[in-house]
């Protein structure tokens, strides 16, 4: 694995001596440096582009999505998809995140599982992974085993591949079809890549899923007229939604919404 690129996400931080601030001088100064990730992420919409359409072209035919990653990098890809059934009413199996040491590792830190070289393809395996899907590595450093070795499995298998780094030029870029390199700089606190890299892998992941579903005809006009009405708080909001796209009254809409199950279905059967 080269070395020669810039370790971006390992550099020094632009701000000394952080014990000595106040409170008021580490929020400022924090805050100062989120203010650079959205502008940084606008440069990169060419890269986020076409593995967006890839994607869609894949799932549109039965392909799903697949997010691996170790630490911030795997925790961020397994909320982005837990979030797409209850917010597009997509099958649980739509949309999968995977990281190293399994889900335990969601909330405690497993050592070295991100150091495997097999494990990841072992693990997208258990889910009978194949050519019709894609493969979004997450990795902020950009070199880490468990990911790069995946993605490198995922190519030898004709699998579409896409990543999400912090380091241009870092190897897992050389193992992506589709590579999304973000510089947003040193983080605050010197390699705490869960600050300014783990929000902007964040917001590229909204990127990603939000125009993913929406090409796939999840949402209408701006509504998520598919999400599921898990809690009293969306069935409110899915009553509402029916109530404005039907013009009737909100015990008729409640009434048509819980009976057709969706926000979609209700528009339907009045349409």
């Amino acid at each position: 694995m080269g070395e020669t690129f810039r370790k971006i996400t390992e550099e020094d931080s632009l701000h000394r001596h952080l014990e000595k601030m106040s409170t008021t001088e580490l929020l400022t100064n924090i805050n100062a440096e989120d203010h650079k990730v959205a502008p940084a992420i606008k440069t990169v919409i060419p890269q986020i582009e076409p593995l967006v359409d890839a994607i869609a072209s894949k799932m549109a035919t039965g392909g799903r999505l697949f997010y691996i990653g170790a630490g911030t990098s795997g925790r961020l890809g397994v909320v982005d998809a837990s979030e797409c059934p209850p917010t597009y009413g997509v099958p649980f199996d739509w949309v999968i995140g995977i990281m190293s040491g399994g889900d335990v590792a969601i909330r405690k830190s497993q050592e070295f599982a991100e150091d495997s070289e097999e494990q990841a393809w072992k693990d997208m395996c258990e889910w009978n992974i194949d050519s019709q899907d894609v493969v979004i590595g997450i990795a902020a450093s950009g070199t880490t085993p468990y990911v790069i070795s995946g993605l490198q499995k995922c190519q030898e298998e004709n699998i579409v591949t896409g990543c999400i780094t912090c380091n241009p030029g870092s190897p897992i870029t050389s193992v992506s079809d589709f590579p999304i390199a973000v510089n947003v700089g040193p983080e605050f606190v010197t390699g705490s890549t869960r600050m300014k890299s783990g929000t902007a892998q964040k917001l590229i992941l909204n990127m990603i899923s939000t125009s993913v579903m929406i090409k796939l005809g999840r949402v209408k006009d701006n509504k998520m007229v598919d999400m599921q009405l898990s809690n009293t708080k969306l069935v409110d909001r899915g009553t509402k939604m029916v109530m404005q796209k039907l013009g009737i009254s909100y015990e008729e809409a409640k009434y048509k919404l819980l009976q057709a199950g969706s926000v979609r279905g209700a528009v339907d059967q009045n349409s």
